[in-house]
């Protein structure tokens, strides 16, 4: 479910982006972003101030200033309507190429990347209108600028705190669920939009599939998905998972810890649980998951109540019979870890 993340946490990432970044400290997520915003900004300064220059050969300073701000506001504007419109106006037609040659993508959170792009265009006109007020005072491409500002302190936060949603959530790499574009017919897009839109908690999607399948892409842009409406998500392979079951649980939270981690995340993936074929034996069975789970001992109950309490998103391997592969791990989960059936999804990738 929606989690916070405290105010003095975003201070604390802001801090150490702000310091910068070098040889030694590496670029996180939420630095991208800053970085691109500053980058936007400056693609609004910068020609803003070459454009006022050439428009001082015809008209006055005053002229010159505001009219350079406009101009270079509204051409990125119109780039960024273009460069959104396009693929938007085009989906229609995609989607049915796409069905020709028998690929599948799902489709983009449109309102998503429009806030995005809105975004973008906000900082290329602060820019602008910035240049503008350092060129030639004016009290009105004054207030635009403190205008400008203030609009863009809800967005700001919400992409700043987004980045460390993602970051936190140490995936492998960034995925949207729109970039997976393997075969996939609808009753099987169905399960993932069930559990991608799932509000409770303890919904466990089992994802079975060959190796160059698309399974591991598949699981990561769905937490993904989750990130961006800002529940905390782990990404993590069982070989870790193994080690981290033997991790005691204190219930206290130090300050040198993540700000969540698979104990305390609301969606889990759990990667390479079993490679697939063209390795045709499982490593690792169900029944020797849950000896790790339980510390070989009789039982950990705060690992199993931890999975069942979670949503977690299972990338497993494939056999000769699936369906046999699904029965042992959705048995498991049902006699193992007392999850209700209806809240085990199995999903098989061609």
């Amino acid at each position: 479910m929606p989690h916070t993340i405290s105010a003095s946490a975003i201070l604390r990432q802001l801090r150490a982006d702000l310091i910068g970044k070098d040889s030694y400290r590496g670029v996180t997520l939420t630095y991208s972003w800053l970085a691109n915003q500053f980058g936007h900004f400056g693609l609004g300064f910068i020609p803003a101030f070459i454009v006022y220059k050439i428009l001082l050969l015809w008209w006055t300073a005053r002229e010159a200033a505001l009219w350079a701000a406009l101009g270079v506001s509204f051409a990125w504007l119109a780039f960024e309507i273009i460069n959104f419109l396009g693929p938007l106006l085009s989906h229609k037609q995609e989607k049915q190429k796409r069905t020709a040659k028998g690929d599948y993508t799902f489709q983009p959170a449109w309102g998503n990347v429009a806030f995005d792009t809105t975004t973008d265009v906000l900082f290329f006109s602060l820019g602008a209108f910035t240049a503008s007020v350092l060129l030639y005072w004016s009290s009105l491409t004054f207030i635009v600028v403190m205008i400008l500002l203030l609009i863009l302190i809800y967005p700001s936060y919400y992409w700043y705190v987004t980045k460390l949603y993602l970051q936190t959530a140490q995936y492998p790499f960034h995925f949207r669920l729109s970039q997976w574009n393997f075969e996939m017919p609808d009753d099987k897009k169905e399960i993932i939009h069930q559990f991608k839109n799932n509000k409770d908690d303890g919904m466990h999607l089992l994802i079975f599939g060959a190796k160059g399948c698309g399974k591991t892409s598949l699981g990561v842009a769905v937490a993904t998905e989750h990130s961006i409406i800002h529940r905390c998500c782990i990404y993590t392979t069982g070989i870790k998972l193994y080690g981290l079951f033997f991790d005691p649980f204190s219930g206290k939270k130090e300050k040198k810890d993540p700000l969540w981690n698979w104990r305390s995340c609301t969606t889990l993936v759990i990667d390479d649980i079993n490679p697939g074929e063209p390795v045709k034996d499982d490593i690792v069975s169900p029944r020797s998951f849950i000896r790790f789970l339980d510390n070989y001992g009789n039982g950990n109950q705060v690992n199993r109540d931890t999975l069942k309490k979670t949503n977690v998103i299972w990338i497993l391997g494939t056999e000769v019979q699936p369906a046999n592969t699904a029965g042992k791990w959705k048995q498991m989960l049902l006699n193992e870890l007392g999850i209700d059936e209806n809240k085990i999804l199995c999903l098989y990738l061609n």
